[in-house]
């Protein structure tokens, strides 16, 4: 992709997600997810209705009338965006792949976050970390984490998505709300997703696409894996066929759910055709 072409896609995903950030999300996203702690602001004239274990007693007593101290959230908080680019994300069977969908999710959260001041940091991951970069403030930032999310050409096409959260572990000192956006066409990170979760907010944003759930009977076809290019031919008319390629989908699907659920992190799951508005809003007011 050319750059010109490039800049042309960032604008017209930032047109529309930054809408969106500034009129729907911004204000649930805000009451969603709370800062660090309270942090002393100021010292005030007690007022009726106050309560009266703030009262500063030292102050109180040197101006003779009673004087509370005012405490405030610690807002500024660190999102991460951490994005699965293996070879399996570039697939649909309708007008939009499913990276599509996720760079626009991602473009979203990132306003949202940039609205609140909250600094906004990129993970790309296949079966290796592809791209870091690490939390920043600032709407020309957040533009050029759309602008990778577009054009990044991965070194591999398989996944690993425990792999990316133990890099993730290494790298953020605090704690940070986590968007882990991927198909979960992957297995075995139980573990490393527990260990993610006790430190840091993390919630699965699953993106999958309604093809994948179940084999139309279109008789003998090839089918190619996007992620080992393993190409083999299919009778999609055998029952027993359609059967199991429906158990691996639900077995990936049920394992995600389970395993998030279980290590108290949230979920989110959608299909290519689905409204990710409605989605994220329904996810944000359930917090």
């Amino acid at each position: 992709m050319e750059t010109k072409d490039i800049l042309k896609k960032v604008k017209k995903i930032e047109i529309k997600t930054r809408r969106l950030s500034d009129h729907i999300f911004s204000g649930e996203y805000h009451t969603s997810f709370k800062g660090r702690g309270m942090t002393f602001a100021e010292v005030r004239q007690y007022q009726f209705g106050d309560d009266i274990r703030s009262i500063d007693w030292n102050v109180t007593a040197r101006y003779n009338e009673p004087y509370i101290k005012v405490f405030e959230e610690e807002r500024e908080l660190t999102m991460m965006l951490v994005v699965d680019i293996s070879g399996s994300e570039h697939f649909g069977s309708t007008d939009q792949f499913k990276n599509e969908i996720v760079t626009e999710i991602a473009a979203t959260l990132a306003f949202s976050a940039t609205q609140n001041n909250d600094k906004v940091g990129l993970l790309l991951f296949s079966d290796q970390i592809e791209l870091y970069i690490p939390p920043k403030k600032g709407k020309s930032h957040v533009l050029r984490i759309i602008r990778e999310l577009v054009d990044f050409k991965p070194k591999s096409r398989k996944t690993n998505l425990s792999l990316a959260l133990e890099y993730l572990s290494k790298v953020l000192k605090k704690k940070a709300i986590v968007f882990v956006l991927s198909d979960f066409i992957t297995a075995n990170y139980e573990q490393t997703l527990k260990i993610s979760a006790k430190k840091h907010d993390i919630t699965g944003i699953r993106v999958y696409d309604l093809r994948e759930k179940s084999l139309p009977k279109l008789g003998l076809i090839a089918v190619m894996d996007a992620e080992t290019d393993e190409k083999v031919w299919v009778n999609t008319n055998d029952t027993a066929v359609r059967q199991e390629f429906e158990k691996n989908y639900l077995d990936h699907e049920t394992f995600f759910q389970k395993t998030f659920y279980k290590c108290g992190a949230g979920v989110i799951q959608m299909h290519v055709e689905e409204s990710y508005v409605k989605k994220l809003l329904g996810y944000f007011k359930s917090r």
